[in-house]
């Protein structure tokens, strides 16, 4: 579990290591992976401590190198120095050798001591073209030692050598070459250019503002100009006063009724026979007779008594 923490979560491993110690302290393995976890925490006088027993458990000097950095976190390069001198050094296979030589060139560097640092580095592993897992390691070692002394052309050459071997990207080889080259990579999400847009997002009423003017302005003329537009409402108006015209057909339908009885009339008095007529003025003139000879009955009368 250490192992698998350590990079992703160093504190994590190392709560894990501490764990294990309490349970098998004894055990070499235990002891080694307890000085790993303190190291990437940076704990190197635990770290230290936990190698040297492992080392004790074993008698291997595998260890060696990482013991010498331990040193040198500690603040203690000569003691670094003295260690790369020492004879477990030459019992290190090729990968230990290498390692050696970094943590050397890192603490003549903590001394002051660029070109001492990168003569220490200048080796048969450097010069070779083969890629081997600590060749980018190596290189961008050298290149950065370069670029301190000064010789930033060198340092480039050696940046972009450090870039073809790093497969992994375990180094940032790639971007320090481009700061050499001039290269500035911008975060697109960031900076004074992106707040813009974080305001737009922030305040959705500002687009909804914005957009909404032309609309007043629209609603604005609508109101501002019912002259103009209502004049063809006004003209359409004596078309549809034009509808009771509609309305007179009952009428056109009810003049033939109300002109039968005149018509009538006049046809009875056209068809009546001529000879009825003296006889309906005769039957007049008697009655008026009649109405004569009553006045004159009731003059007489009056005139008697």
């Amino acid at each position: 579990m250490v192992a698998k923490l350590i990079d992703e979560d160093p504190e994590g491993a190392y709560g894990y290591s501490r764990v294990a110690l309490r349970l098998a302290s004894r055990v070499a393995a235990v002891r080694e992976a307890a000085g790993f976890a303190a190291y990437a925490n940076q704990k190197f006088s635990e770290a230290l401590a936990e190698f040297r027993a492992a080392r004790r458990m074993t008698g291997s000097v595998e260890l060696w190198p990482v013991m010498a950095d331990c040193e040198r976190g500690l603040g203690r390069p000569e003691k670094t120095l003295d260690m790369a001198g020492a004879p477990e050094v030459h019992k290190l296979d090729k990968a230990g050798q290498v390692e050696m030589r970094l943590v050397a060139a890192g603490a003549r560097r903590d001394m002051g001591q660029v070109d001492a640092a990168i003569v220490t580095l200048q080796s048969p592993e450097l010069a070779s073209s083969s890629v081997q897992p600590w060749t980018a390691r190596l290189r961008y070692a050298y290149a950065d030692a370069l670029l301190a002394a000064e010789r930033a052309g060198e340092a480039r050459e050696w940046f972009a050598k450090a870039v073809e071997a790093d497969k992994d990207g375990s180094t940032d080889a790639s971007d320090r070459l481009a700061e050499l080259d001039g290269v500035e990579f911008v975060d697109a999400l960031t900076g004074d250019e992106a707040e813009p847009d974080l305001d737009a997002e922030s305040d959705p009423d500002a687009e909804s503002d914005h957009d909404a003017q032309p609309v007043r302005e629209a609603e604005s003329d609508h109101e501002a100009g019912p002259d103009h537009d209502a004049q063809p409402v006004r003209e359409a108006d004596p078309v549809r006063q034009a509808e009771p015209v509609r309305q007179a057909e009952p009428d056109r339908d009810a003049q033939p009724t109300r002109d039968a009885q005149p018509t009538r009339a006049a046809e009875t008095d056209e068809d009546e026979d001529p000879a009825v007529r003296p006889a309906a003025e005769a039957v007049e003139t008697v009655e008026d007779v009649a109405v004569i000879e009553r006045d004159s009955e009731r003059d007489s009368e009056r005139d008697e008594d």
